[in-house]
């Protein structure tokens, strides 16, 4: 039988507004395919009847960023991931990027999708996860929520990918300022953890604000300043002064800055990707901040994008 879908390629799309904010997600990964400020772009968009490019806005879980070589052990099991870096032999980004979300409900400021992460080879666990976005005068706040329906406990972390969009030019023109003391380092050819150090007397200090120039970041900060209203900001300003943040708390007590180096010149470097996590990468081995969720528990995490 011969059908005709005119769904677009990232999936179903829902726009939201409020004031000067306009966004649209789409259901394929449950991402942030646009989110704008007075019409001024606040994150590196992609069409509708595009696939996605790699992760650019999605959300990220049950686990953020890579897992080395898939593999890891959960109460004494050892458990082989798919390599879906494999590049790098990685197992990166959970695995509901590419599922198509369901619509849970919807207004004309916020929408709320929901997925469920399959027990399945690698991961003999199963989730509900929802991701609520919502516009407000402050900007748009992203809300992922998971549940363990059981019957067994779940390793979990969860994240996004939004690239920032300061203004006009590349990444190189912009200043940033990350409020963390201290870096994850990682191997040069395959991102791999090796060791915590200290930002200090380092082109990884970005506590102050700082051009970015030339400068190569795919690197998990944390010892993150939160304020006393128990919130710390990743803000990222163009020339012109005006610029857009990112604003978590403390359930995230990690944060990935990338300059979206890519092979192709014409793609490279035009948004610095920002993403508040709930652990660092590689958490299903090293066991730091990673989530335990017992059968019944539930998790969320959220941050707030907005204008500057």
């Amino acid at each position: 039988m011969k059908t005709t879908d005119s769904t677009p390629l990232s999936g179903t799309q829902y726009t939201l507004q409020h004031g000067p904010y306009t966004a649209c997600v789409a259901s394929v990964g449950a991402t942030l395919r646009y989110f704008r400020h007075d019409g001024r772009d606040l994150v590196v968009p992609y069409d509708a009847e595009e696939i996605r490019p790699s992760f650019r806005g999605a959300v990220l879980v049950p686990w953020p960023n890579r897992v080395v070589d898939g593999k890891y052990t959960f109460n004494g099991e050892a458990q082989q991931l798919a390599l879906t870096e494999p590049q790098r032999s990685h197992a990166i980004h959970g695995l509901l990027g590419w599922v198509d979300w369901t619509l849970a409900d919807q207004s004309t400021e916020s929408v709320r999708l929901a997925a469920s992460v399959i027990p399945q080879k690698g991961y003999p666990f199963r989730l509900e996860i929802e991701v609520l976005y919502t516009l407000d005068d402050d900007g748009l706040t992203t809300t992922i929520t998971a549940a363990n329906p059981g019957p067994s406990a779940a390793p979990y972390g969860s994240s996004a990918h939004p690239y920032l969009v300061a203004g006009e030019g590349l990444v190189d023109d912009w200043t940033v300022q990350v409020p963390a003391s201290k870096v994850l380092q990682v191997t040069e050819d395959r991102l791999i953890p090796t060791e915590l150090t200290d930002v200090a007397s380092s082109h990884f200090d970005l506590r102050e604000p700082r051009l970015i120039g030339d400068t190569f970041l795919d690197h998990a900060y944390t010892g993150i300043n939160y304020d006393d209203g128990g919130t710390a900001t990743v803000a990222v300003h163009a020339a012109d002064g005006r610029g857009v943040a990112i604003t978590f708390d403390r359930t995230c007590p990690w944060v990935q800055i990338h300059t979206a180096d890519k092979p192709n010149p014409a793609v490279s470097r035009l948004g610095l990707a920002a993403e508040p996590m709930t652990c660092p990468p590689d958490a299903f081995n090293s066991g730091t901040d990673l989530i335990v969720l017992e059968p019944g528990d539930i998790h969320s995490a959220a941050w707030r994008i907005h204008a500057l």
